[in-house]
């Protein structure tokens, strides 16, 4: 059993997802079980488990995560607003041990989330 992660495996093109951008530090796929009209998912390419386990070396790449969410985010012409989440933890909603980005927009949003 391989201990790579789902996303790990996209990157690597062992299983395949609609890309939207790929740069050398990220990929971006729509996400497979969306929650909003535009429901895209920002992923380093590095291993990063989980934002709690980001060290001060990361700093640069996740600031170009959301530099390229929000690219996107005007690429997709969502100027009404978008949200960006990242989840940690089984508590905070993470499903993949990957660090990603969601971009949600396309509609209104309401708050709180879950």
């Amino acid at each position: 059993m391989s201990d790579r992660s789902l996303f790990e495996k996209i990157i690597a093109r062992e299983i395949p997802a609609t890309i939207e951008h790929e740069d050398p530090h990220c990929i971006v796929i729509r996400d497979i079980d969306p929650q909003a009209p535009v429901h895209l998912l920002v992923i380093p390419k590095k291993r990063l488990h989980r934002l709690a386990q980001a060290e001060t070396i990361d700093q640069s790449l996740l600031g170009h995560l959301l530099l390229v969410a929000r690219e996107l985010a005007a690429k997709l012409e969502l100027a009404k607003g978008f949200r960006i989440v990242i989840n940690n933890g089984a508590d905070g909603g993470e499903s993949v041990p990957h660090l990603h980005v969601h971009l949600l927009g396309g509609r209104k949003l309401s708050w709180p989330p879950g």
